[in-house]
């Protein structure tokens, strides 16, 4: 299955002269030549595999199991 951009990713992923590399576009699952208005369908099917709200916190550590684990005796 083709990776899911974001929208930012698409944008960034431009050539200088504004155009998509045929490429990037295959990875993307778009068809070469791009149709018009290729860059709504890869953002809506982004947009609705992420779930409603804001996006999750990044996982914390858990306890570390001694102070040796943690401390530097060097």
């Amino acid at each position: 299955m083709a990776e899911l951009p974001s929208p930012e990713e698409v944008e960034a992923a431009r050539a200088p002269a504004g155009g998509s590399k045929r490429d990037q576009l295959a990875a993307w699952g778009v068809p070469w030549p791009p149709p018009k208005g290729w860059k709504d369908e890869p953002a809506d099917r982004w947009k609705s595999a992420r779930p409603p709200g804001p996006p999750a916190p990044p996982p914390t550590p858990g306890p570390a199991a001694s102070a040796q684990d943690t401390l530097d005796f060097g």
